[in-house]
């Protein structure tokens, strides 16, 4: 080409939650069955949606309406319920002319970072989700700018860390959570996002709350939604129907602005947004109209709580394994369906295998120059075993070398049995060498 056409943030565009994919295809070929815990799918991993949600959503189909366009900012009789759920929550009161639907969050997520100043940065957890971290390198190019989420502590935020990070970097606008987090499940405390609210009130910041996983947090832990502690700092959450319908297919997620009359160059941006997904005429009809009679019906919220009462047992099964293996960090997840284990440091190293097919060692060993050495832990795991999890470091953006993998699995023996070869293996890993 005469001119360079490549966008100069493209290098900053990484999923390796899918890239791995392709290696676990290699791996297949080898006639090693995978066990795919990569992907936060449920209705892929086996989760079945109920007869009568699917009921709803086959009813909406007769309806003429349901083929057409909807709004820009969406149906307005959808955003009309989330509005009035949302103020019967306390805390912030909104209208619908606060909430913006997209095509799933990751739509979102792109028009949040696509629409931001190129100047202006968010900073983010680390480890941090992967559509985040990566659509604000792009934006900016230049590396995602992170705070610490400390294993050795629960996984709760280094606000201390956060502070020195802001007054560091004059360009941080805006500061990222994600409640419940995904990879680690952790559900922050009230008194943790107030402090987090503080500082942005401090530094005139504002605040991004991905709240994705917001219905599905375990019994005995309290979720407090970025609503009702924003208090007059500008913000904006982030919900969708992905996880807890399940209907990721459906390609359904929303966002909720707060405060934009407490800011004139907040409401300018949100505005910018709403602009850009006008070009896009519109998000999807169908999962729109059927969210209100879904999470209206009195059979929701109890079906949600057997879901995650299903996670919460797997979680605590998967802690009672690896909580007994020397030389890794975890804890039990809070929340979503995520679980996460953390290498001590020093503690993986170049040399250490697990036994895979000879044939097949030349072309993995391909994969992994300059790895990190928790990715080729990962690679190993899923040549010898087929078991697919995902590294921190390259797969969420992280200083931390460790992996995720899920707590999806309705199957409890092969859960277990999964949760038991990844356990021996990590031992194997670390005796090897």
């Amino acid at each position: 080409m005469r001119q360079d056409i490549v966008h100069p943030g493209a290098d900053k565009l990484r999923y390796e939650i899918r890239e791995i994919v392709d290696v676990a295809k290699r791996v297949a070929k080898e006639g090693i069955s995978i066990v795919w815990e990569n992907i936060g799918d449920p209705v892929a991993k086996g989760e079945v949606p109920p007869a009568w949600i699917k009921k709803i959503v086959a009813d909406a189909t007769r309806e003429d309406l349901t083929f057409a366009y909807s709004p820009t900012k969406g149906l307005d009789e959808t955003r009309a319920y989330i509005a009035r759920e949302r103020n019967l929550e306390g805390g912030i009161q909104i209208t619908p002319d606060d909430i913006l639907f997209f095509n799933g969050l990751g739509d979102g997520i792109s028009h949040l970072y696509r629409n931001l100043n190129p100047h202006a940065r968010i900073l983010g957890p680390d480890p941090s989700y992967p559509t985040h971290s990566s659509a604000e390198a792009a934006h900016s190019d230049k590396p995602h700018i992170t705070y610490k989420l400390d294993p050795e502590n629960g996984w709760k935020p280094d606000l201390a860390e956060m502070e020195k990070k802001i007054r560091k970097h004059k360009d941080i606008s805006g500061i990222l959570i994600v409640n419940p987090d995904n990879p680690t499940g952790f559900v922050y405390p009230q008194e943790t996002i107030r402090a987090i609210v503080a500082l942005a009130k401090k530094y005139k910041l504002f605040i991004i709350s991905d709240e994705i996983y917001s219905n599905l947090v375990y019994e005995g832990n309290n979720m407090y939604k970025l609503a009702s502690v924003i208090d007059g700092v500008p913000g904006i959450a982030m919900r969708g129907i992905s996880k807890e319908f399940p209907w990721p297919g459906a390609r359904c997620g929303w966002i909720e602005f707060y405060n934009r009359d407490k800011d004139e160059n907040f409401d300018r941006y949100t505005r910018s947004i709403v602009d850009s997904k006008t070009l896009e005429v519109c998000s999807t009809t169908l999962p729109q109209r059927v969210l209100p009679k879904v999470m209206g019906d009195k059979r929701y919220y109890p079906y949600l709580a057997l879901r995650t009462h299903r996670y919460q047992e797997r979680s605590d099964y998967a802690y009672s394994v690896f909580s007994k293996i020397p030389g890794i960090i975890v804890h039990k997840a809070r929340g979503a369906f995520y679980f996460t284990c953390v290498f001590k440091n020093g503690i993986l190293n170049k040399n250490q295998t697990l036994s895979v097919k000879n044939n097949f060692k030349k072309y993995l060993d391909s994969c992994l120059t300059n790895a990190s050495p928790d990715k080729r832990f990962v690679y190993y795991l899923l040549a010898s075993t087929g078991i697919c999890v995902v590294p921190l470091s390259s797969g969420f953006n992280s200083s931390l070398q460790g992996f995720r993998f899920l707590l999806l699995e309705p199957n409890e023996s092969h859960f277990k049995k999964t949760v038991d070869i990844i356990a021996k293996s990590i031992i194997d890993y670390l005796s090897s060498k």
